[in-house]
Order: C-alpha cells, then sequence, then structure tokens
C-alpha cells in the first residue's frame, strides 16, 4: 500500500507532546480561506512554479495536457508517494529521540485521513515499537473511514474552526455537521484528545464565538484539552506560485491580548490549555 505525502518535519514541539516527527500528507476535503498548505488541498500532486527561474523556453506548453517539464526548476512538484513499510521505516529511525522526550509521530498535512488506510497500516507498524502516535484531523470524514485510525492513534489533534455553520461553510467550504458530530464520537470512546482553535481577527474572534467553542469542547469530557493557536500571515508567494487568490489578505495577525483572553475563558472554565500558544504552527 502507497501513501502520498509532502515532507516530513523532524524535531517538532507544536503537533503533541515531546519532540516529535511530523508526516504532511497530500490531500485535504476542505478548502480552509486561511490554510498556509495550500499545495496539500485536493488530493493530487500540485506544482509550485518559480517564475524567476523562468527562461521563457516553452517546453513546458509543447506538450499540452502533459505534466509540466522544466530544465531549469521553475516548477516545482509537490508530494512523492511512499510504502507503509518504507515510511514507517523511516519515522522509526528517530524513535531514540521520541523516548528521550516523550515524543512520538503525528500524521498532518493536508489531513491525513485522505489516506487513513495507508496510515493505519503505518500506525501498526509503529505501535509494535511503541512509538507514540497522534493525528491532526478536522474531522470531515464519514465515521466508517475516520473511527478505525482513530482507535489505532493514542492521540487526536481535532480542530474546530467555528460552531456557526453558515460561517464555517464560508471560510472552509464545507458544513461543519459532520466535524461536530464526529467530534462527540470520538470522546464517546475516551480517546484522548487536544481541540486546536485557530482564533482568526474578524472571523471567530467574539466573546460568544470563543465562549460557544469551548464550551462545547468541555461537554467532550475529561480527556480533552484546548490548544490556543493564532492565526498568522499567509505566505502570498505561496498562493500566487500555486496561481491562487490568497483570500485572507489583509486580516491581521492574532494578538497576544486576543489569545489571552480565549486562555483565560478556558482556565476559568477547569478546561486544560496545552503548549506556548505563541508558538508557530505549520
Amino acid at each position: 500500500m502507497d501513501g502520498f505525502i509532502s515532507k516530513i518535519q523532524r524535531n517538532s514541539t507544536a503537533d503533541g507532546p515531546g519532540i516529535r516527527t511530523t508526516v504532511l500528507a497530500v490531500g485535504c476535503p476542505m478548502k480552509c480561506l486561511w490554510c498556509p498548505n495550500p499545495e496539500l488541498i485536493g488530493d493530487a500532486a500540485k506544482f509550485l512554479y518559480h517564475p524567476r527561474r523562468c527562461v521563457g523556453c516553452g517546453l513546458c506548453v509543447s506538450k499540452p495536457g502533459m505534466e509540466p517539464v522544466c530544465y531549469y526548476d521553475a516548477y516545482e512538484e509537490i508530494g512523492e508517494k511512499v510504502s507503509a513499510k518504507e515510511l514507517t521505516a523511516r519515522l522509526l529511525s528517530d524513535k531514540a529521540i521520541y523516548a528521550q522526550t516523550g515524543g512520538g509521530v503525528t500524521f498532518s498535512g493536508g489531513d491525513a485521513t485522505m489516506q487513513a488506510e495507508f496510515f493505519y497500516e503505518v500506525t501498526k507498524g509503529l505501535k509494535e515499537s511503541d512509538v507514540h502516535v497522534a493525528l491532526d484531523t478536522a474531522g470531515f470524514f464519514p465515521w466508517e473511514k475516520l473511527a478505525p485510525l482513530v482507535a489505532a492513534v493514542d492521540l487526536v489533534l481535532y480542530s474546530i474552526k467555528t460552531l456557526n455553520r453558515g460561517l464555517h461553510k464560508r471560510y472552509t467550504g464545507v458544513d461543519n455537521k459532520l466535524i461536530l458530530e464526529n467530534a462527540l464520537r470520538i470522546a464517546d470512546m475516551q480517546k484522548d484528545m487536544i481541540v486546536r482553535m485557530m482564533l482568526v481577527p474578524g472571523v471567530n474572534d467574539s466573546e460568544d464565538e470563543i465562549t460557544g467553542r469551548l464550551k462545547f469542547v468541555k461537554s467532550l469530557g475529561k480527556n480533552v484539552k484546548v490548544d490556543i493557536i493564532k492565526y498568522k500571515k499567509l505566505d502570498a508567494d505561496k498562493y500566487a506560485s500555486l496561481a491562487m487568490i490568497e483570500m485572507m489578505e489583509g486580516t491581521p495577525e492574532c494578538p497576544d491580548m486576543l489569545a489571552d483572553r480565549a486562555v483565560n475563558i478556558a482556565n476559568n472554565m477547569g478546561i486544560e490549555v496545552v503548549r506556548n500558544y505563541n508558538e508557530a504552527i505549520h
């Protein structure tokens, strides 16, 4: 069984406990306007175009319908195919670091659940070597696809962007009903979960919005913590290289004061806030 991944990020401290190796999987069913990895949206290979490297030879358009060809590296293909056995071996090379720091492996993306069967196989290999495994997902999948992978991993990092269905559809392209239902199902499994709350000024940063999301987190039970994530400005050059429009232009970054307010509300509700929310997120 082969998987399709973008990159492997070692020495990560923002994707679960300890020092971790994060696998960025290609593919995501959502189209979040604030996505920092737009090259991973969808389920096919993407090409970044670097105009400064182009010499205008015309080779890339000489064969319509073919993948871009360039001897000057003006096109950069995103993603590589890898077998479950090969990826497991690569990840186990850092096993000593995981053991020393209480870390492990995190499957992210995109959304690794797009390739649930593949990452289930990798998880089995990692668990045979007692490696802690986390899944970073937005949960927009049929439960029968999500459930086996959730059951196999140790921790779920779960993104809840807003409770407002209209707002969710506008900024992510999908309804949030299934996402919220799956969060409840994961909680019923007594699975350790960290809900990731992105704060985007002018979008989901009102008092009612923050309080509402945190009340939902509280309802998920004692195994659930929260991670407050501050919105950072997107890489406009990356969007341009994909011929995509950066729709969040003009949106300010989340200020410390807003994140502090969310942390205080969570603390007052008795919800544990994990890690330093000032850290950058991929």
